[in-house]
């Protein structure tokens, strides 16, 4: 479970508010929306919910820990094991296949060999095996995208954060990434938070939170 508590965040000198007293939930398995206007604060709720930033007042807990007390150790083996990332843009190591970047993961901790069949698996269910030996000047942009998911879902994370996934794809491939995120959260009950601007795709998660200002006016 994450649970966010009184969450503030600034930038600057002097510093300027972008998070004001922000206070949720987001259960086990549940599947998140966060939307709202360009400059509501979207992604920085994200990035914090997420461990990758920590806020400026507040804290949040994940499955019992405050993510901003954790060492350098525990938060980059908490983010390893547990957290999957996708973001708008794909960021797939260019002089790598799309194989090897999905094993990017695997191969940091150690265990590349062991996870080779499930990066083969992955690659199969997202409708993607052909691209397997490409690297990622030689994909569509769709296949990018759905490459760098395979990335963040191969340690099979229990929290799994998306950052506008759909933001550079076309409505078709935006469709295809949506619907996996679906599945994935139906049938593997991974938890996601999803930053969308869209709001077709963010009526698409069990439970949408409406930023404004930095603030949260509403959750349905």
């Amino acid at each position: 479970m994450i649970q966010c508590e009184h969450i503030s965040k600034e930038f600057g000198e002097p510093p300027q508010r972008i998070l004001h007293d922000i206070n949720l939930s987001i259960a086990d398995g549940e599947f998140v929306s966060i939307s709202g206007r360009s400059g509501s604060g979207k992604s920085t709720l994200l990035y914090i919910i997420s461990s990758l930033d920590d806020p400026t007042y507040g804290k949040v807990i994940i499955d019992g820990q405050i993510t901003s007390k954790m060492n350098v150790k525990e938060i980059h083996e908490f983010r390893n094991k547990h957290v999957g990332f996708i973001f708008q843009f794909h960021y797939l190591l260019s002089e790598l296949t799309a194989l090897e970047n999905i094993l990017l993961p695997p191969r940091n901790l150690g265990l590349y060999e062991e996870y080779h069949e499930r990066a083969l698996e992955l690659l199969k269910k997202m409708n993607i095996s052909h691209v397997v030996n490409k690297l990622p000047s030689q994909m569509s942009g769709g296949e990018q995208q759905r490459v760098s998911i395979a990335r963040a879902l191969i340690m099979d994370p229990k929290y799994l954060f998306a950052d506008e996934p759909t933001g550079n794809l076309d409505s078709v491939n935006g469709e295809i990434v949506m619907e996996i995120l679906k599945e994935i959260n139906q049938q593997r009950k991974t938890t996601i938070c999803l930053v969308t601007h869209d709001p077709d795709y963010s009526k698409m998660a069990q439970r949408e939170i409406f930023l404004s200002d930095g603030r949260v006016v509403d959750s349905l």
